[in-house]
């Protein structure tokens, strides 16, 4: 099993940000932080990187029941997903696989929790 789910699209970043934006929120999932990983480095120690975004999406009612049943589930919050370009003039976005991550707590209740969480992610990145 994947830790992420992962299509290539022809889309731009922006495009492609946009678009995983607009297609989570009918599930409930807003983006949080939005980190503009080329931007950063260059500012910070100089280096030429394609562009690349990592998004931190969060259901706020997923994340409440989350933290209900593991106090420190919040390590693994929120949901990242990557928006890069890639060597190909596209874009390749990626979302973190939640069952693969959170099996390594080892708490079922939020097993459950993760397998409803895996299923909007697989499906934004299969209908995106």
């Amino acid at each position: 099993m994947e830790y992420f789910f992962e299509k290539q699209v022809d889309y731009t970043v922006e495009e492609a940000v946009e678009k995983v934006t607009e297609y989570l929120k009918p599930h409930g999932f807003g983006i949080l932080t939005q980190i503009d990983v080329q931007k950063t480095l260059q500012e910070k120690i100089g280096a030429q990187v394609r562009p690349y975004r990592i998004l931190g999406a969060c259901n706020p009612n997923f994340a409440n029941e989350a933290i209900g049943q593991e106090a420190n589930v919040g390590l693994m919050l929120p949901c990242n997903i990557v928006i890069q370009a890639n060597e190909i003039g596209g874009t390749t976005i990626a979302a973190i696989n939640p069952d693969r991550t959170v099996k390594t707590i080892g708490n079922q209740q939020l097993d459950v929790l993760a397998s409803r969480v895996k299923e909007v992610m697989q499906s934004m990145i299969n209908n995106i």
